[in-house]
């Protein structure tokens, strides 16, 4: 059976995961009997609750005699590190453009990617149905894009298709018919997309870029067979990412069809499988045929631009709701995830219970840390930082290429917001009601802004932003919170009459007969100013009857800091607490005097 291996790129919500469901409905091992869920490729929980893809995924579908390998990957640019490394997995890529929203920034990178790994592109105009679709600017915007990243002859000979995912229906034109489903874009892939090597007879190469687990099996790599033919229970060679190599035997060999994975004895080259026997396999090394080790080269990722500290919970209320708290197992856990995601870094404090992890975006670690609190972990974060180079002796930031599509009204403001956070306006431009600004800042700029944008714009605005380049640094505050914090004097539960007298003073993110401790925040003040504030405090009760009526306290809803708000909130000196239960806020000093000698030590 002749392979196509395809990836399909896009911009986040571009609907790349809806079109590979209707990819599937058109396959001809799909029984129409069987129901199919929404975004089926979105199997992670946290993928299916946010509506993003998180992790590159691969299936398979059988048309005409054809198996055509499908690769999903993550459309948002702090997952950038999915798309890289699959590149060298597939030979032509599926390119989606919104024709409402045109060309975004991580269509650019995505695009720039394939283009570098000498892929052919097939260009998809997607939700051609939409209102206020503008086809023709989005075509034009295309070609100026591969015009822009330097495509050759070859790749600039691109075809395009226009489609409607959510319907299930394509063209050759941007005239959709009901009776034309997806045969087109498929027909399209088979003509346009070459084969891949399937020498089968050569010595086996096999390399993974992604990682699978299996309750049964274990630990399995995911990747392309570049030549040869894998079979289960022969005895292969693994060269390590180090140089040195293992030998191991092949127990289960796994192919994607549809929604399932079925086990087969031997696969071959230019098939992309799941391959089990190795425990401890990891992405980018080379599985070869014993006595022809030669290694691929190692799969080449973008380097991290924001880091944070993670630290065991030293809290008072340390270990009372988390089951893995010791710095022992989150090592392990912080370990397992770079063998998993290659665009993570994790380093160790020497002599202490805490780690540097470094990644591509506050969403990046934020998802770490999301999914470490579902496992039952317990620990604590710092405020997200980027990282700082120096590149000939001078320190240098790495800076964000930001676009912005907000209602006009509200542009005066997010002009006035990124003007504080050092953002440079490159371009605006207006469109009926809305305007789409493009902005060049700092990423630490960024830090933290996404929650005030969405408040700003009343949820209307989209902000897109990717990676540009380092840059010198901006030697002064930028993206700090102002106002200061309500920090709790003791430890205790919360009362209604306390927060009362206490609401006039700021916001309060915490609710009555709530835990507190000594140093934990339980609110936002409206001053520039940290106060230290008692949140347990009693009515006094005498026997002495009052004169007026007791009236019953109203107080205001306490505001909700989901891990994204707290990310955006917390300043250098204060930490999140993490645990499976709660997400709390403190300082990283927890006694008031032991923060005003820092205070005082540090202005010395």
């Amino acid at each position: 059976m002749d392979i196509r291996n395809i990836a399909i790129i896009a911009h986040v919500d571009h609907g790349k995961t809806t079109l590979v469901n209707q990819l599937l409905k058109q396959s001809e091992r799909f029984d129409d009997h069987v129901a199919l869920d929404d975004r089926v490729m979105d199997s992670n929980d946290i993928e299916r609750e946010r509506g993003i893809t998180i992790l590159a995924k691969n299936t398979a579908i059988i048309y005409k005699n054809y198996r055509i390998n499908i690769l999903d990957t993550p459309g948002h640019a702090d997952f950038g590190g999915e798309v890289e490394r699959i590149m060298h997995m597939v030979d032509g890529v599926l390119l989606l453009v919104d024709a409402y929203e045109g060309v975004m920034p991580q269509t650019r990178f995505v695009l720039k990617k394939a283009l570098e790994a000498k892929l052919l592109p097939i260009v998809v105009i997607n939700k051609v149905d939409r209102k206020y679709a503008d086809i023709q600017r989005t075509v034009n915007e295309v070609y100026d894009l591969f015009i822009d990243l330097g495509a050759d002859e070859h790749q600039l000979d691109f075809p395009v298709l226009y489609a409607s995912g959510i319907q299930g229906l394509s063209n050759y034109t941007p005239h959709l018919y009901l009776d034309i489903k997806m045969e087109p874009i498929l027909d399209t892939i088979i003509k346009e997309i070459p084969q891949p090597n399937q020498n089968k007879d050569d010595h086996l190469v096999f390399q993974p870029a992604l990682i699978d687990y299996n309750d049964y099996v274990g630990r399995m790599g995911i990747g392309k067979i570049h030549q040869g033919t894998l079979r289960v229970n022969d005895t292969v060679s693994c060269v390590r990412l180090d140089g040195s190599t293992i030998q191991f035997r092949i127990q289960k060999i796994f192919q994607s069809l549809g929604v399932e994975k079925t086990e087969v004895m031997e696969a071959y080259a230019g098939d992309i499988v799941s391959v089990a026997g190795l425990p401890d396999i990891h992405v980018g090394e080379t599985v070869c045929e014993v006595g022809f080790e030669v290694a691929l080269p190692h799969l080449h990722i973008d380097e991290p631009t924001v880091q944070m500290t993670f630290l065991t919970n030293n809290s008072p209320f340390a270990g009372k709701e988390g089951k893995f708290v010791t710095a022992t197992k989150i090592d392990e856990r912080l370990f397992k995830e770079t063998q998993k995601d290659v665009s993570l870094r994790v380093d160790r404090i020497d002599n202490s219970e805490a780690w540097i992890v470094s990644g591509r975006g506050e969403l990046h670690l934020g998802i770490l840390i999301e999914n470490m609190r579902r496992e039952s972990f317990e620990f604590q974060v710092s405020r997200p930082r980027v990282i700082v180079k120096t590149i000939n002796g001078v320190q240098c930031e790495p800076y964000e290429d930001v676009q912005i599509d907000c209602p006009t009204e509200f542009i005066g403001t997010i002009i006035e917001m990124l003007g504080e956070r050092r953002g440079d306006l490159s371009s605006m431009n207006q469109v009926g009601d809305y305007s789409r600004i493009r902005y060049t800042m700092p990423s630490r700029g960024l830090i933290g802004f996404m929650t005030q944008f969405l408040t700003a714009t009343k949820g209307y605005g989209i902000l897109s932003h990717v990676y540009l380049e380092y840059r010198p640094m901006i030697q002064e505050t930028v993206g700090n919170r102002r106002s200061g914090a309500l920090v709790s004097l003791n430890q205790g539960m919360t009362t209604a009459y306390a927060i009362g007298r206490l609401e006039d003073r700021g916001y309060m993110f915490v609710d009555t007969r709530t835990a507190v401790y000594e140093g934990m925040i339980v609110g936002e003040a409206n001053k520039d100013s940290d106060l230290v504030v008692n949140v347990t405090q009693e009515k006094q009760l005498t026997n002495m009857r009052s004169a007026s009526k007791d009236s019953t306290v109203v107080l205001k809803k306490p505001r909700l800091m989901t891990l994204e708000a707290c990310l955006a909130f917390i300043n250098d000196d204060e930490l999140i607490e993490i645990t499976p239960l709660n997400i709390r806020l403190r300082k990283t000093l927890l006694r008031a005097n032991e923060r005003k000698k820092a205070y005082l030590y540090g202005n010395d």
